[in-house]
């Protein structure tokens, strides 16, 4: 249990760092660790199923679209769909791909009730290398964490 008492103590020192309204900001490898050894920890991946049929998802995530391809236009269900598929009471860990639009959910998560919200920095795929491609450069994808494509 100390690695992953020391795991939530540095993501809610970068949520402090960041001025977060929400529990905190881990790394891929903290998110998986998580993941694995808390029981009560939900993987949520919010990209379009277009990203997650296209791309991958990691392996045992909850999948609820924040945004729709190909327009990017919010789901207006989001909510409902997050409340009805996630105990509020659950550690929820928001993945996107790179960490942006899971930072928007772990908002709004935190502001209806969800009491250990996480934003899983770098996302799936990482920040984009010089080239503007991304898949190269972090992100759970490329740290080789468990990820299938259908």
């Amino acid at each position: 249990m100390s690695k992953t008492n020391d795991i939530l103590r540095a993501a809610h020192a970068r949520a402090e760092q960041l001025g977060l309204p929400y529990s905190g900001a881990l790394t891929p490898d903290e998110a998986h660790f998580l993941q694995r050894h808390l029981p009560q920890a939900i993987l949520l991946d919010v990209r379009s199923s277009a990203e997650c049929h296209f791309v991958g998802m990691p392996d045992d995530a909850r999948h609820i679209e924040w945004r729709s391809y190909p327009g990017m236009e919010p789901n207006p269900n989001f909510l409902a769909q997050l409340k009805a598929q996630v105990d509020c009471e659950a550690v929820v860990l928001v993945l996107c791909r790179s960490g942006v639009r899971s930072d928007e959910v772990a908002r709004l998560a935190a502001s209806h009730g969800y009491s250990e919200v996480y934003n899983v920095l770098e996302g799936f795929e990482g920040d984009r290398n010089a080239a503007g491609q991304r898949g190269t450069v972090g992100g759970w994808k490329q740290r080789g964490l468990p990820w299938r494509q259908s």
